[in-house]
């Protein structure tokens, strides 16, 4: 795969949005998931989450527009925003039929659509907001980031449950390859802190009911963990060509240099039990990024926190790496910040674009009782100082999805 450079970052997370302090509580391991105090969610099996406070500190939306989106595009306009201003585009100067969006979530614009829903059965009709349609569906933040900008180019909204924002990247990288676009504005978002979103979330059986002690709740690879803590937010990179950052004189976060992706299709929420289809995309990427195994530095792991997925991404790495597989430290940062569901894998690029800038491995945290099962270096607790220069992000969707991309510094 040719390179495509990462030019910019925008952070909209529960452990901040100012990159610096982002990774500052990243890196020291400060986990951000509490109990939800938003609405009243003491009934659910699961009731934590990491919540997003500083949004309205950072926003460039008006109050009038605020009405008629729902937060999930709220807080992409922002991390896009924030993404454009790093990488010192001025979109003045740019020929907006030649720039694009990918965006990835899974659950759509929630609190928009159920607060709509519940008028229309109580007023009827004539109680639900005409924006009801344009707010809560999953393409709709991709919409308002290019109707706030006028970017007219090729576009797309990934929804492939966890690897929803991972693969929209990845598209973006193969669009840019094809020449389709000059630049791209790719991510992901959610929001599921929300009544129902949280409803859905708890039915599908993989949270946390910790929920007695937050901060400590969500742990990948201990033999106590018991499913993953929801989190809100957004990442947001900026995408563009070599030749074009050349032009433009541009600073490179990190490059984008292979990709794959595979599915299971043995059932429509678990992946399979072996972690061949996971292991294969591992092998895609490595081969589009014309790498060795023994040439990753470092994996960002899917990390669900269960026991089938856990040991199952513990398989599939073995399987590529064979031997060498403990010698590669491992870690799954969103322990700190919770699980951001569609917007995992953004956050999960640029927290690995941060570690290759401060050659530093962010740390797994709460692992203190390894299960025998998952024994690989998954950087418990505490960070690692390390020379990153390829490394290899991990992303699973229910139903087997399996994404897999490979970054080099820059």
């Amino acid at each position: 795969m040719e390179k495509i450079a990462i030019t910019g970052i925008g952070i909209v997370s529960p452990s901040g949005m100012d990159k610096r302090k982002f990774w500052s509580n990243v890196s020291h391991g400060r986990s951000a998931v509490e109990k939800i105090t938003r609405f009243d969610a003491s009934k659910y099996p699961s009731h934590i989450a990491g919540h997003v406070h500083e949004l309205d500190a950072y926003s460039n939306v008006s109050s009038r527009l605020l009405k008629k989106i729902d937060l999930f595009s709220h807080m992409a306009l922002v991390a896009s925003e924030l993404a454009l201003q790093d990488a010192k585009i001025d979109l003045q100067q740019e020929n907006l039929e030649r720039a694009g969006i990918f965006m990835g979530n899974a659950i759509g614009g929630w609190l928009y659509a159920e607060t709509e829903l519940r008028d229309m059965y109580i007023e009827g009709r004539e109680g639900v907001s005409p924006f009801m349609a344009s707010a809560w569906f999953p393409a709709a933040p991709q919409g308002q980031v290019s109707i706030h900008y006028g970017i007219k180019g090729y576009s797309k909204t990934v929804v492939a449950d966890r690897a929803s924002s991972l693969m929209a990247i990845s598209y973006a990288a193969k669009t840019l390859i094809r020449g389709k676009n000059d630049f791209i504005i790719a991510g992901g978002m959610e929001a599921p802190v929300t009544p129902y979103a949280l409803l859905c979330c708890n039915t599908s059986g993989m949270l946390t009911r910790k929920n007695d002690t937050p901060q400590t709740a969500y742990r990948p690879f201990d033999r106590t963990r018991d499913g993953f803590a929801i989190a809100e937010g957004a990442g947001i990179v900026i995408l563009e060509s070599q030749d074009r950052v050349k032009k433009r004189n541009a600073h490179v976060c990190a490059n984008i240099i292979g990709y794959g992706t595979t599915t299971d299709g043995v059932d429509r929420i678990d992946p399979a039990k072996d972690g061949k289809e996971l292991a294969n995309a591992i092998c895609i990427a490595l081969e589009d990024a014309k790498l060795q195994p023994s040439q990753i530095d470092y994996i960002c792991l899917d990390g669900a926190g269960t026991q089938l997925g856990d040991v199952t991404e513990t398989m599939a790495i073995k399987q590529v790496f064979n031997g060498k597989a403990n010698k590669i430290p491992c870690s799954a940062p969103k322990s700190v910040f919770g699980n951001m569901l569609g917007a995992c894998g953004a956050l999960d690029v640029i927290t690995t674009v941060l570690a290759m800038e401060h050659s530093m491995v962010p740390p797994t945290i709460n692992l203190t009782a390894p299960d025998p099962e998952c024994d690989l270096d998954y950087c418990p607790n505490k960070a690692q100082s390390k020379e990153i220069k390829n490394a290899l992000v991990i992303n699973r969707g229910r139903g087997g999805i399996n994404c897999v991309l490979i970054l080099q510094r820059a």
